[in-house]
């Protein structure tokens, strides 16, 4: 299976990704992609700027181990994960996970299960500025719940 990993800070293309994922190979039957955006409320508070942090290396290491995880559950022929880091503002893009299978079960499964891990164990540091001031931003229960749910 092939692995496409970046953290970066400049919006990526999405079609240009999907596209990616089609090429690998006639073997594809199913492309699955997920694209995360900034809103622009939490918690009852207007969010003016996204801050996310990473540590190189660490990360993409981390990606690279929930990627596999997923290779071993379901037949994937490929996928892509880019998280942007930075300073990113309501209505950018944030995250993009793109699987792509002989099967859709298979895409759409791994799809979702790479994004719940990415929201618990990926090393991300996020924090909001917003009307009332600047917060750190812990993991939501309802993401460790969902993340969960794939150990049963």
């Amino acid at each position: 299976m092939n692995f496409r990993i970046c953290v970066q800070q400049q919006p990526f293309n999405h079609q240009d990704e999907y596209d990616a994922l089609r090429r690998q190979s006639l073997s594809v039957g199913a492309v699955v992609t997920f694209v995360g955006t900034v809103r622009d409320i939490n918690d009852d508070d207007t969010v003016k700027v996204l801050h996310l942090e990473h540590y190189p290396g660490m990360t993409e290491k981390e990606l690279e181990k929930i990627l596999e995880e997923a290779s071993v559950r379901w037949q994937l022929l490929g996928a892509t994960v880019i998280h942007r880091v930075g300073d990113l503002h309501p209505g950018d893009e944030i995250v993009f996970v793109g699987i792509s299978s002989k099967h859709r079960g298979d895409a759409f499964s791994a799809c979702e299960f790479v994004m719940d891990y990415l929201k618990t164990r990926a090393t991300f540091w996020k924090k909001e500025k917003t009307s009332d001031g600047v917060r750190w931003l812990t993991t939501r229960q309802s993401d460790v719940d969902a993340a969960e749910a794939w150990q049963t």
